[in-house]
């Protein structure tokens, strides 16, 4: 990383801070471009990116395969409403429906396409009335979206309390506790929501079983359970969805993040019975399904299959946590393939993410003690060689303090 003066990025944050509402805070950097895992900010610094927008350029920046689809669709057909069918959509949703199927034993899949992870949970949301119930238990430290809906699954207080009141009916339950769940699942239950892995919480994983559990649950009180695929999935637990794991078959599957390769897209997968629930006039969305995302997603599944991408994810991820988790300081490294939580012992995780971002490095501190890495998954060998050097010595500095 350069040592310039950063004065073009203090220019953007005036900039910013006068034209965009104040709801992310001041950024501290403004980037300008990017080049498979390295992004470069307006005074010319370069990073290595380990974030990958927040586990969404699932194959680095200025990938030339998702580019040319993206330029070669943007020349034929940039837009179709929902009155009418487009190619692109249609093949990605059998695309997507057969993963499910050969991975669940489903017999049937339906999906609807939106633009991000929120409108996916909403999707979802709405699905579960269709069964006659209101009642939605979801978890502690969840985070499944900020629309009034997904808040109302998301199980962090700090982000539910300004705008209260919100949806009637949902309650959570320490994640990972099955005997709590049990309580409160009932016959008037209409769906269980849960992470495979609470990524926003500090990439928190349930014990073994948990699913399992939660599954038999579901098909003891008649309830829906959806599994929040966001974060987890489209490869970068090493598993399509990051659920499959346990063995289990889901009722819904949520969808986005990685699945636009960068581009908003997002997707709600109905599984079995509940896959025709929705009929004409039950939900909609002007933009989701559009061509250009589509062409970017189908690159992006072509790529992770034809690379093997996600056993890489696996096998990168392993290789990480043994770099890390014998460093002094670190507790544990905790996590599937590339979506990975490093517990501090201190609570110095917000300082060590700002010295890291010094020292060239995009991370994450998603609370006091972890440092969150979401990759992306054809990251090189060097790059996560040079990772493993930044952090070592960024942590030991710090940790110096």
């Amino acid at each position: 990383m350069t040592t310039n003066s950063m004065t073009k990025n203090i220019e953007y944050q005036s900039r910013w801070s006068e034209a965009l509402q104040g709801n992310y805070g001041q950024p501290a950097i403004s980037l300008v471009r990017g080049e498979g895992s390295h992004v470069w900010d307006a005074d010319g610094n370069k990073y290595l990116d380990f974030l990958a927008g927040i586990a969404t350029n699932i194959l680095g920046h200025a990938n030339n395969e998702i580019a040319s689809a993206i330029s070669e669709q943007s020349r034929t057909l940039n837009h179709v409403s929902n009155f009418y069918m487009h190619d692109g959509v249609v093949r990605l949703a059998e695309r997507l429906n057969a993963l499910t199927g050969a991975l669940t034993g489903s017999g049937q899949a339906r999906t609807f396409f939106c633009n991000s992870g929120a409108e996916a949970n909403e999707a979802a949301l709405k699905l579960s009335r269709l069964t006659g119930r209101t009642r939605i238990v979801a978890t502690n430290g969840a985070f499944h979206g900020r629309t009034m809906g997904a808040l109302s699954l998301t199980g962090q207080p700090s982000k539910r309390e300004p705008f209260k009141p919100l949806l009637k009916g949902i309650s959570h339950v320490p994640f990972g506790d099955a005997k709590a769940m049990r309580k409160a699942v009932t016959k008037k239950t209409a769906m269980v929501i849960v992470e495979p892995i609470l990524g926003e919480h500090g990439v928190v994983m349930p014990p073994d079983g948990y699913l399992q559990t939660l599954r038999a649950i579901c098909d003891e009180s008649g309830a829906l359970l959806a599994i929040d695929a966001v974060q987890t999935g489209m490869g970068r637990t090493g598993t399509w969805f990051g659920f499959e794991h346990e063995g289990i078959t889901p009722d819904i599957i949520t969808l986005a993040k990685g699945l636009g390769g960068g581009l908003p897209l997002g997707a709600m997968i109905a599984l079995g019975k509940n896959a025709t629930l929705f009929q004409a006039g039950h939900h909609g969305t002007t933009f989701g399904g559009n061509p250009i995302a589509c062409a970017a997603s189908h690159a992006v599944l072509d790529i992770l299959e034809r690379d093997d991408l996600l056993n890489r994810a696996i096998i990168l991820g392993e290789r990480i946590k043994s770099n890390l988790q014998s460093l002094p300081g670190v507790v544990e490294v905790r996590g599937r393939g590339l979506l990975l939580g490093i517990v501090l012992r201190d609570e110095i995780a917000v300082e060590l993410n700002s010295a890291l971002l010094s020292h060239g490095l995009l991370a994450n501190s998603p609370n006091s003690n972890v440092i969150r890495l979401a990759p992306a998954l054809n990251i090189s060998d060097d790059d996560v060689a040079e990772f493993s050097q930044i952090f070592r010595s960024t942590l030991e500095q710090v940790m110096l303090k």
